[in-house]
């Protein structure tokens, strides 16, 4: 039979449904993006399922509301809070400053992972091979990029809530060895070489100028320009883009420039 105190002493744990509460609400975590605080709403409604299941109504339970409501900026989601959350609760020697300074200190290190292997990666990859095949016609391109750039987030955003909870603040020691730093270098390294390949297909320059014409037959710039290299042109001007980008120059400006380029070029007939 248990006793007053061994009823005291229960400890109070998330249980899947919370988990999976704070999962689907996490989808929405940037339906309420604002200037002064940025993802602190969404982020304190992804946390409410843990912060209703740990404490009470009453002053606790406020604090903890209003402890996620500070400024955030980073997808890193309730991946730590939740186990600290649910430590403090416990009794745990845990307080709101080592809740907030584990959510800042671990912003920009966290970010620095998710960015290369999700925008930098997974995003241009995806998003290349669907419009490759939307501009055969297909309506499959664009579908193709929804449903895959989705499967991989939401896929995602479960895995890492399951093992930050899990984790908890061992995470951080997952993050200072070697083992976050080649999952991204990985990464990275494949999406170039995909983006490199999709290059050649999808970059296409055209000089029509008549370089020679001997016994009827005409050879232009471009011919001699596929006998050396198929494909040099797109080379080279994919490396002098990304030289300019590393040189600080707009991307809005590269764009522009390279429009006008081909308009021009289109116009002058050296370009076909």
């Amino acid at each position: 039979m248990q006793t007053p105190a061994d009823l005291n002493n229960k400890q109070v744990k998330l249980t899947k449904g919370d988990i999976r509460n704070m999962y689907i609400r996490s989808w929405f975590l940037l339906g309420s993006f604002n200037f002064e605080r940025a993802q602190n709403m969404g982020y304190c409604f992804t946390m409410i399922p843990a912060i209703k299941r740990l404490y009470k109504p009453g002053k606790e339970r406020n604090e903890a509301l209003v402890r996620h409501m500070e400024w955030f900026n980073t997808n890193t989601h309730p991946w730590l809070t939740a186990p600290m959350e649910e430590e403090k609760a416990n009794g745990g020697n845990i307080d709101r400053t080592a809740i907030a300074a584990m959510k800042i200190g671990l912003m920009g290190p966290l970010a620095g992972v998710g960015d290369p292997l999700f925008w930098g990666t997974a995003r241009p990859v995806l998003a290349a091979l669907g419009a490759g095949i939307a501009m055969t016609g297909s309506i499959l391109g664009p579908l193709l990029f929804f449903v895959l750039i989705n499967a991989i987030r939401l896929t995602m955003k479960w895995y890492f809530l399951r093992y930050g909870y899990v984790k908890g603040s061992e995470i951080i020691q997952d993050m200072a060895g070697n083992r976050i730093k080649k999952l991204t270098e990985g990464a990275s390294i494949v999406g170039l070489f995909v983006m490199g390949a999709l290059v050649s297909k999808w970059t296409t320059i055209n000089i029509p100028i008549v370089a020679t014409k001997i016994n009827g037959k005409t050879q232009t710039v471009q011919d001699i320009l596929d006998s050396v290299m198929p494909g040099m042109l797109a080379l080279l001007l994919t490396i002098f883009v990304s030289w300019l980008l590393k040189k600080g120059v707009n991307p809005m400006l590269i764009i522009v420039a390279i429009f006008a380029l081909g308009i021009l070029g289109k116009w002058l007939g050296f370009l076909g």
